[in-house]
């Protein structure tokens, strides 16, 4: 009767039971990583720190560990143990119910965390038994093994035994002993209760039994078992091992922004449990040039302000006791840890000349660390309207005990420490971005000074107006509508009637230079040609080409867009001049080369080229090629010619003083916008197109002569010396149909083609388009006459007065008089 009533009960509770055969495409939310070009884990997404491994790459002596922690007779038993089960029984009416401890196997377990819910209830008791035993004649025993052993919480936010493996002893899980595997399957029981610090002891004594239960099973040997037991508890907690954690870079604005991008493309729950492997673009050596010139360059910026913004936070008194003390209080506090080079320290005394430091990661010796008067004489407190004050005479003038501040160690050419420097977060801000014009790929992104000081990526968010860096598409657009490198543009005042009243740009220097080759205007940047050029081909023609480009979505057809009036970001600028480099392809922008799913599946791929012949036999006569499935959106000419000219600004224009010091043929533009809000410098090559700018956060003048040649140029310039050693050719293909004509790079005239000199310059033309010999190309004049006395050249922005030819005679006048004042539009 009893048998026939144990048989209804199992019989009734098998009813409506989920099925046991989804435990096979089991899943689990798996952290995902992300990883440099080179082969380095960069970055990791995770809720759950959790790496899934298959059954067969879990170590044996693992699985023993957790079979002794948790059910040692686990190979033995058909799903749950009904002997155990008993002995569970016995043990709690002897201890009249105060020592009741489980009875469920491991299979048991899996069908509790996977299938059922937590609850003690006798029903749901019933329902894992009955599961318990219908999935061991689904699953093999190492396969249910894997499953507990993958999902388990283990502390310390470690899901799984390869997460704990390296969260607890920062190794692989191959590489643990037999006394570091005993130590994770302690964790079974209670898993935040056996701290390796704060529960050593307590820890120590559970990894003992689980240690004698292994040697008891027969899974190790009595010299095996006498060691592990010896073994002195080494651990990340403790501070005797490195984290793998710590082996991976801090976040940074490349690797936040793949996490934006593939947020909004696959979704968070993927991103943060799929167990996705991301390959980056990143170039990890561009990456660290790129962050450092743009650091270097926005801290030089602030020194030459000459003001302290402050320290960064105070730790009271009571905390300066002791080293100890201190040095808890200061790793408490949630600041900036990703500048190269700096370091975090703490005011511990202040004297007269100097304070006594406290530095985090530093051992403070008997001397002491400090910090000098002498050497901060810059770090002036700002007045009320934001000026810098009086210059500090004493160590109180600057700091005070308790204040955190950065510090950075100076030391000799040999690497010899000579003293502790001050250092400062800029207020000024900036961003950096370098990407491969043939592919898209993004090599290098810097968002600002630093990630952790302010997450807003700068290069990707943050609208800023272009200035002249934008005017390449004005000529771009013009070159594509019947003008010529020889074309001729007047260099003279001109207004405009919008409905704010009468617009007058004007030129940088507030000179006229009278009419100019095409090239003329974009080395030196001429407001006033440009603005001319725009008018004649039509600002329709222009918001057409920037929207082409990427560079806008909708732009409006105002004629202070063409001198960079409109908002953008330099992500977009960026990957509009990598298509002047690329001879006109489109190029679409990308931080992820590929992503594959946890089993190795590509889900995205960025290059969708298709290689020809790479898959087949190779044999002489046919060679595999890649063919291109890019779509054309600018004459190839065009392309040339223009990246030609750019080469000009850097060559002898606006970029010279800074990136023409490097000596190679770049192309680029500078950027400067009204009041100097924004400074700008963009350039390329066939190898690589990059930009910057600066500004602060609130747009605020940048001063009386900022520009986006001495500020941005510099940058780039110290950032490209590092492509320079492996940059190969710097040569542009040649389109087909054209041929290069010698010209006046001052008067546009066509000369011979032997002509020499530095006013000489090659220009590529369409077959048919060039001008005859001593001739010019076509004039626009915007409606001035262009008659045989019309000053034909003016030198530039060198010269201290105005330097003309009439009738073929070089004459010099008086500086052009200024026409009315730079509006708010008129921008250079």
């Amino acid at each position: 009767m009893a048998v026939l009533s144990i048989a209804w009960v199992f019989s009734a509770y098998s009813r409506d039971l989920p099925d046991t055969e989804t435990l096979r495409n089991y899943n689990p939310a798996t952290l995902s990583r992300v990883y440099s070009s080179d082969g380095r884990i960069l970055d990791e997404f995770v809720r759950e720190r959790r790496i899934f491994t298959p059954a067969d790459e879990i170590p044996d002596v693992v699985k023993w560990a957790f079979i002794s922690a948790e059910d040692k007779n686990f190979y033995e038993h058909q799903g749950f143990d009904a002997r155990g089960m008993l002995a569970a029984l016995v043990e709690a009416v002897r201890s009249r119910g105060e020592n009741v401890r489980g009875a469920s196997t491991i299979t048991q377990q899996v069908m509790k965390n996977f299938l059922l819910d937590g609850s003690r209830e006798i029903e749901r008791k019933i329902r894992e038994i009955i599961l318990a035993y219908r999935v061991e004649q689904t699953l093999s025993k190492d396969q249910i093994l894997a499953l507990y052993m993958n999902d388990v919480f283990l502390g310390a936010n470690s899901y799984g035994v390869t997460a704990a493996a390296q969260n607890y002893f920062g190794l692989p899980l191959e590489e643990l002993s037999i006394a570091q595997a005993a130590f994770l399957a302690i964790h079974l029981k209670d898993p935040n209760d056996y701290h390796p610090v704060r529960n050593r002891e307590r820890a120590l004594e559970r990894r003992a039994f689980v240690l004698r239960e292994m040697f008891q099973n027969g899974y190790i040997t009595q010299e095996e078992y006498d060691t592990a037991l010896a073994d002195p508890l080494d651990t990340v907690q403790g501070g005797q091992l490195v984290s793998v954690r710590e082996t991976i870079p801090p976040r940074s604005y490349f690797t936040d922004e793949i996490r934006r991008q593939l947020s909004g493309t696959i979704g968070d729950e993927q991103l943060f449990g799929g167990g996705l492997t991301i390959r980056a673009t990143v170039d990890p050596v561009l990456q660290a040039s790129a962050a450092q010139a743009l650091r270097d360059r926005l801290e030089e910026y602030d020194r030459e302000l000459e003001i302290y913004w402050g320290p960064m936070a105070n730790i009271p008194q009571e905390q300066l006791v002791d080293e100890p003390t201190w040095r808890a209080a200061l790793a408490e506090l949630q600041l900036p840890r990703d500048i190269a080079g700096w370091s975090l320290a703490v005011v511990l005394q202040v004297g007269d000349n100097s304070a006594r430091i406290g530095i985090e990661g530093v051992p403070d010796d008997g001397d002491g660390q400090f910090l000098t008067v002498d050497d901060s004489r810059w770090a002036r407190r700002p007045t009320s309207d934001g000026r810098p004050g009086a210059r500090p005479s004493a160590a109180s003038d600057i700091w005070a005990l308790g204040d955190v501040v950065m510090v950075k160690a100076i030391t000799t050419n040999d690497g010899v420490f000579e003293r502790w420097s001050l250092r400062q977060i800029p207020a000024i801000q900036g961003a950096f971005m370098a990407m491969d014009p043939q592919t898209g790929r993004v090599l290098a992104m810097q968002g600002g000074f630093s990630y952790q000081a302010s997450v807003f990526n700068r290069a990707t968010q943050a609208q800023r107006q272009p200035g002249s860096a934008f005017k390449p598409f004005i000529y771009a657009a013009a070159l594509d509508n019947g003008y010529t490198p020889a074309s001729i543009v007047v260099d003279a005042p001109i207004e405009v009637r919008t409905g704010d009243g009468i617009w007058r740009p004007q030129n940088a220097s507030r000179k006229f230079y009278g009419p100019a080759p095409l090239r003329t205007g974009i080395e030196y940047s001429r407001n006033l040609m440009t603005v001319r050029v725009a008018q004649d081909i039509g600002m329709d023609v222009v918001a057409a080409y920037a929207e082409r480009f990427g560079v806008y979505d909708d732009m409006p057809e105002q004629l202070s867009y063409a001198l960079g009036a409109g908002e953008t970001t330099l992500y977009k600028m960026v990957t509009a001049y990598a298509m002047f480099a690329n001879g006109g392809r489109r190029v679409e922008p990308t931080m992820v080369d590929r992503v594959q799913d946890r089993f190795g599946n590509t889900i995205y791929r960025h290059d969708q080229r298709q290689c020809y012949g790479c898959f087949e036999d190779l044999t002489p006569e046919i060679e595999p090629y890649i063919a291109s499935n890019t779509t054309q959106i600018m004459d190839p000419v065009t392309a040339y010619q223009l990246a030609s000219m750019m080469r000009g600004v850097v060559a002898n224009g606006t970029a010279a003083s800074s990136v023409g010091r490097l000596g190679v043929p770049i192309s680029g533009k500078t950027g400067t916008t009204n009041d100097a809000k924004d400074a700008w410098f963009i350039g390329f090559t066939p190898r690589i197109a990059a930009g910057c700018y600066m500004g602060y956060d609130n747009p605020t003048s940048l001063g009386p002569g900022a520009s986006g040649g001495a500020l941005c140029g510099n940058m780039f310039a110290a950032f490209f010396r590092t492509m320079m050693e492996n940059h190969g050719s710097y040569e542009y293909p040649v389109p087909a149909g054209t041929r290069f004509v010698r010209i006046d790079r001052f008067t546009g005239e066509r000369l011979p083609d032997d002509a020499t000199g530095e006013y000489v310059v090659t220009e590529l033309f369409r077959d048919g388009e060039e001008p005859a010999y001593g001739a010019y190309g076509d004039f626009v004049d915007g409606g001035f006459a262009m008659g045989r006395d019309l000053l034909i050249y003016g030198r530039g922005e060198n010269e201290t007065g105005e330097t003309v030819i009439i009738d073929g005679q070089e004459t010099v006048l008086p500086p052009a008089p200024t026409f009315g004042g730079l509006s708010s539009g008129g921008l250079y």
